[in-house]
């Protein structure tokens, strides 16, 4: 018996063999969103709100904070420099994240 001489694969055939294979397409995100914990917003007490807008008063750009706020149904913790306080609109920007006052529980420097 003669041994057949083997044809080179294409290259783009090739590659194709070592791509990752998904075989749950979506899994993680499904299992990610059924983990998710929905908790209702926490209404401030008078002297939680008065405690929060003294540290609110205090904040300057550039100084490194931990917030907890509210987003989509829980609450998230984010720290970070701050880069802008928009008094205005009321929103405080964590690096690129840009949070709500009314959403802010706790501010940590």
């Amino acid at each position: 018996m003669a041994n057949k001489p083997r044809s080179k694969m294409p290259p783009e055939d090739r590659a194709k063999q070592f791509m990752p294979f998904a075989a749950l397409k979506g899994l993680p995100d499904a299992l990610a969103a059924r983990e998710r914990i929905v908790v209702p917003r926490i209404e401030l007490s008078e002297e939680m709100a008065e405690e929060l807008d003294q540290k609110m008063h205090a904040l300057r750009k550039g100084m490194m904070i931990s917030v907890v706020y509210f987003q989509k149904d829980e609450y998230v913790k984010i720290t970070g420099m701050i880069a802008r306080i928009d008094e205005t609109s009321r929103l405080l920007q964590i690096v690129n994240t840009k949070i709500a006052f009314d959403d802010i529980l706790e501010i940590t420097y």
